[in-house]
């Protein structure tokens, strides 16, 4: 292997310094642009499904039922279940937010939003879809939304965000996964069983943000931004 010449690592430390003021661009568009549509809920599931689709539905009520309760919609801005839940919430006249990011085949803005923001980092997106959170709602996905969920739970587990609402909503698609993690995660002691109280399974878009509901008229005082 070929040793890098001095121009070459010289090239590199000018493109990381230039990547590390577009990183904190990202920051600042964000924590300048959110504030104003607190409180707010982020509204997870599967890019894919379409039109028509149970899901697609069940997204779309949630964005109804979360915008008739005073709540903005954040999501991350794409297709599938975010545009439905983007649109439920656009439709009822209430704030719909898509926090959008280049993907290859997947994500371009959905049409149903009153703020959008583009974002050129995953991981700057995801800090913006949590810290103005005052609940998750993870409908039906894939790795994203799974990978959501799984990181959510650790930083409320870990004590590193506040607790809020995690809804998993349809106990058809997220009971095999509790199921499991019941049995082998918490049967062999890697986690305590109260970790299982963080987040909860409903079926229904009403179930979803009643439990919002509650939770947020209880600490509504304490939740700090």
């Amino acid at each position: 292997m070929t040793r890098p010449t001095l121009f070459e690592l010289n090239h590199l430390c000018n493109e990381e310094s230039w990547r590390m003021f577009r990183i904190i661009g990202d920051f600042v568009e964000g924590f300048d642009a959110l504030p104003a549509f607190l409180p707010a809920v982020t509204v997870y599931g599967s890019a894919r499904v379409k039109e028509g689709d149970r899901v697609y539905q069940l997204a779309r009520e949630v964005g109804v039922e979360l915008a008739k309760a005073g709540f903005s919609v954040f999501t991350g801005g794409g297709p599938g279940v975010m545009e439905a839940a983007n649109r439920g919430a656009f439709e009822a006249g209430g704030k719909s937010v898509g926090l959008n990011i280049d993907l290859p085949h997947e994500q371009k803005p959905n049409p149903y939003t009153t703020l959008t923001l583009n974002f050129h980092y995953f991981f700057v997106r995801k800090v913006m879809l949590v810290r103005y959170a005052t609940a998750f709602v993870l409908l039906p996905g894939g790795l994203g939304t799974i990978d959501e969920f799984f990181e959510t739970i650790l930083l409320i587990q870990t004590s590193k965000i506040q607790p809020f609402p995690v809804v998993l909503v349809s106990k058809e698609y997220w009971t095999g996964l509790v199921e499991w993690l019941k049995g082998e995660v918490l049967g062999r002691g890697y986690i305590d069983e109260d970790n299982l109280d963080i987040f909860h399974i409903v079926e229904s878009a009403q179930e979803a943000v009643e439990r919002i509901i509650v939770w947020y008229h209880e600490h509504e005082r304490e939740f700090v931004i």
